[in-house]
């Protein structure tokens, strides 16, 4: 199938291909939604063209609903099939009315575009064709706005009748900036980021406003972007229905920007009576209403009609309401905005008090907030130097809300002022946050040279809490804490910066063996920061160390808490952390889906964001989940996406080979998993990514080797492990090499000592929820049992395994599993067999070199040596009569089709 010319569509066209050429045997109805702009349309006009093409359905209708003939009884279905009586009142009657119209010889997809508008009678006919006619070959495809668009009786019958709901997604950011280039805008990444929440990922707005802006406007850092003029000209001519106050209501609403408690909409909008006007209004669709448990919260609909209601006033009524809201808002940062956008000059006074909040606000750890007001402070600053300065810390504080795109705009500018240590430490901020170590040590080094720490101990604590970050990303736990304990006594253990690097130094302290100080510091820091922005980060740091030091339900616990955005000025950066420890958290413990999601979420949280550092991170769990499932080709995509960029940073080398790894082993390549966990072995990874609990991968590697058959080389790395798990008591790390040492002794022969191995990983795991680790000792056990003959005990043990991969849906091993019960022949029936028969061993054998399988392959696959697989293939030669591996692969075609 050709990609679709749909930017981003892609995979929802494919979706609907699929739905639409499964109804050759049964029968279906789709129902598509979005909101208004968000393209659907033109993917039902891409599926027209589609199945349209040789080799997909034979007749295509295609026809669109209008709110005029709502009311009209089939207006609708007889323009898609004409002449036919719908006399009557029985629906199933009508069905099967349009079912004897159908063409015989073929299929029919019929496409229905604004189906929210059409009359219920003939989303009822149509239903009941698909309903009763599974056979018929029959396809129905609705799109449709979401409610209050459209009549309510055709969304229920909608509702009902869908086989398949599927809602159109907004555009990414990515998918924007492609967009844009088609029109031949070069978007910076923000620029990109900016104009998809503005437009909220819909392409109508988006290209609208790509047409009808000054492209010179997309070169500024987060300009002031208007409505499209299909929305202005709408908000203008809807703000006409509306009564005085309605209206003051709406632009309040609108100067308010996010939404407001309607105390204080009233108060800006001088309302003592809101209801009619917020009826009103709401019945416009010029504000959204919302419950909280504590207050009715006004809202525009979405930015553009904010922008289309603001195009409406003059300067000098903005200034007005902007002076009404400061007076009646709560937040000092907000009254502070409001006071600023009000004036048409810049204010020294207020300027001042801005970068003193914002100073307060950074100090709690609340950076978009505090981004917000140094920018702000800046924009009303004359004096050229406090300008200047204000602009980095602004910056700086994007940084540390996460923003990295909207930071990045800043660099050329940044780099034209006066060096500083501040300066120079906002740029290494930057370095570390976009994967680029050596950008990184130059800047925070020069920053550090600089600084004159008795003077301006905290820019000095500072740029040591960045060096804590770098030396978080280089996995270099001895510095990171050299450079947090520096921070505390530069500012003191309660100063903000110093609790933001302690809360790293827990993970510092753990990679170095101090696991025990390493948890009390998490259970000090409580008493500094429980809740807020700069909880978060506590939470996260004590959620990661929990994770890696099996205290799994504790480390979902707080990794949940930590995840989400909505924290008072929380930061992006910390979320994305805790996205991707929170997947693996849900990945060892079986819950596949749930990782994925959060991947999903997270992958697109970085997109926005800019924060190229955590991304192999996230897509590492993705990459192990999809080719444990089998599913190639997703997972040599998010392997893909985890290798992009900049790979420098231990933190992004690391989960990049775990995933590639992952691949390896899935398609029982083990010389591929000893080639992508190499550099793993090599000196810069033998301290913290060796550290049990942070990086599952000493037994992989040591299990590979096995296989390969570089036994002395596997005991001999085995052994450091093995010693550094027992100093640490740390029970996974132990089940996990346990099972590789049991592997080890299978290999030699000793039967005996390798029971002892994996039964032994089995009781460590035993009181831990690792399903995940739990299948796989299985799987290895099972594995040692039937090569030593152990056959019924064997059969018990990879039984369990494959009962466990069945749960998380791991196809690849599920069918492994399959294949070592097979090769056991417990179940085999022996009796009366014939003489040429092959045996379970035979049988695995040539079933696997039939899939094209080198003897090297199929004994890794089966656990087996080189010449027991020679062994096994000659008999097989000998019993079918045939001579070569093509003959092979012909005959065990022809057995299987002749079977099925």
């Amino acid at each position: 199938m050709s990609p679709s010319p749909l930017i981003g569509r892609g995979e929802l066209l494919d979706v609907l291909v699929r739905a639409v050429d499964a109804s050759g045997t049964t029968s279906t109805f789709v129902v598509m939604t979005g909101p208004t702009g968000i393209g659907a349309s033109s993917i039902l006009r891409e599926l027209e063209r589609t199945v349209g093409t040789e080799g997909h359905r034979t007749v295509v209708r295609r026809t669109g609903a209008v709110p005029w003939e709502t009311q009209v009884p089939f207006g609708l279905v007889t323009q898609l099939v004409p002449a036919i009586d719908f006399s009557g009142s029985d629906p199933v009657d009508w069905g099967n009315r349009i079912a004897d119209a159908l063409p015989r010889d073929g299929g029919t997809v019929l496409l229905i575009d604004d189906a929210h508008d059409s009359d219920p009678d003939s989303l009822r006919a149509l239903s009941s064709a698909v309903r009763h006619h599974r056979a018929a070959g029959l396809a129905v495809v609705c799109i449709r706005k979401v409610l209050p668009d459209g009549n309510i009786e055709a969304h229920r019958v909608l509702d009902r009748a869908a086989d398949l709901s599927l809602a159109v997604p907004a555009l990414t950011v990515s998918a924007i900036a492609e967009l844009a280039a088609l029109q031949g805008i070069i978007l910076s990444p923000s620029s990109s980021a900016h104009l998809t929440r503005h437009t909220g990922g819909r392409p109508r707005h988006a290209l609208a406003l790509l047409d009808e802006v000054p492209r010179d406007t997309w070169k500024s850092v987060r300009p002031d972007l208007p409505a499209p003029a299909f929305v202005e000209a709408d908000v203008r001519s809807t703000l006409e229905l509306c009564t005085h106050e309605a209206r003051r209501l709406v632009r309040a609403v609108a100067v308010l920007d996010s939404g407001r408690p309607l105390t204080t909409v009233c108060e800006v909008a001088d309302i003592d009576d809101p209801w009619p006007a917020v009826d009103l209004a709401e019945q416009l669709g010029l504000v959204v209403v919302r419950r909280s448990s504590a207050a009715t919260i006004l809202e525009a609909p979405d930015r553009t009609v904010r922008a289309a209601v603001l195009a409406t006033m003059s300067r000098v009524e903005r200034a007005h309401v902007h002076r009404a809201a400061a007076a009646a808002e709560a937040d000092p940062a907000d009254q502070l905005a409001h006071l600023v956008e009000a004036s048409p000059l810049p204010d020294p006074l207020v300027s001042d008090r801005l970068d003193a909040l914002a100073a307060s606000r950074a100090g709690k750890g609340e950076w978009a907030t505090a981004a917000r007001l140094y920018l702000l402070s800046s924009r009303s600053t004359e004096e050229p130097q406090a300008r200047e300065d204000r602009l980095v810390r602004a910056v700086d504080a994007l940084i540390g809300a996460g923003d990295m795109r909207t930071a990045s705009d800043y660099i050329a500018e940044i780099e034209s002022l006066r060096e500083t240590p501040t300066r120079n430490a906002v740029l290494g901020y930057l370095a570390i946050l976009r994967g680029r170590p050596n950008e990184a040590e130059a800047r925070l080094t020069r920053a550090w040279q600089m600084v004159r720490t008795r003077h301006d101990p905290e820019v000095a604590a500072v740029i040591c809490h960045r060096q804590v970050l770098h030396n978080l990303a280089r996995c270099d736990g001895a510095n990171l804490v050299l450079w947090a304990d520096r921070a505390v006594e530069l500012v003191g253990a309660d100063h903000a910066t110093a609790v933001e690097a302690q809360s790293i130094r827990g993970l510092g302290l753990a990679g170095t063996g101090r696991v025990a100080e390493a948890l009390d510091s998490y259970r000090d820091l409580w008493g500094h920061a429980s809740t807020g922005a700069v909880g978060q980060r506590v939470q996260m740091g004590a959620g990661w160390l929990h994770f890696a030091t099996d205290h799994i339900d504790l480390a979902r616990s707080e990794l949940e808490a930590a995840a989400p955005t909505d924290f008072l000025g929380g930061s992006t950066r910390i979320s994305l952390w805790a996205h991707g420890w929170l997947a693996r958290t849900y990945f060892v413990t079986g819950e596949w889906d749930a990782a994925l999601r959060l991947v999903g979420a997270g992958s697109d949280l970085a997109d926005r964001s800019g924060a190229a550092l955590i991304v192999p991170l996230l897509q590492w769990t993705a990459t192990q989940i999809h080719a444990l499932r089998g599913d190639w080709e997703a997972a040599a995509a998010s392997a893909h996406r985890g290798e992009s960029g900049a790979r420098d940073y231990a933190i992004m080398r690391v989960p990049t080979a775990l995933g590639r790894a992952a691949i390896a082993e899935a398609r029982a390549d083990y010389a591929g998993v000893i080639r992508a966990l190499a550099p793993l072995t090599e000196q810069w990874a033998h301290a913290d990514v060796s550290e049990p609990g942070f990086w599952a991968w000493p037994d992989v590697y040591a299990n590979a080797l096995i296989v390969e058959g570089r036994l002395d080389e596997a005991d001999k790395f085995l052994i450091p492990h093995e010693a550094k798990v027992r100093e640490r008591g740390h029970r996974s790390g132990h089940a996990r090499l346990a099972c590789a040492r049991g592997r080890l002794h299978g290999a030699i022969g000793d039967l005996d000592s390798a029971r002892a191995s994996f039964e032994d990983a089995l009781a460590s795991l035993a009181p831990l929820p690792l399903t995940y680790d739990r299948a796989r000792v299985n799987y290895a056990y099972g594995q040692n049992l039937r090569r030593a003959g152990k056959r019924r005990d064997a059969d018990a043990v990879v039984s369990a395994a494959r009962e466990g991969y069945l749960a998380l849906g791991a196809t690849t091993y599920v069918r492994r599993c399959d294949r070592e019960l097979k090769a056991g022949g417990v179940h085999a029936v022996l009796k009366n067999r014939a003489h040429d028969a092959l045996t379970s061993q035979e049988d695995a054998v040539s079933s696997l070199v039939a899939t094209g399988m080198t003897n090297r392959e199929v004994a890794a696959e089966l656990f087996l040596s080189v010449k027991t697989v020679q062994f096994h293939l000659t008999r097989v030669y000998a019993k079918m009569g045939i001579r070569s591996r093509a003959e092979l692969a012909a005959a065990r075609s022809t057995d299987e089709a002749s079977s099925t």
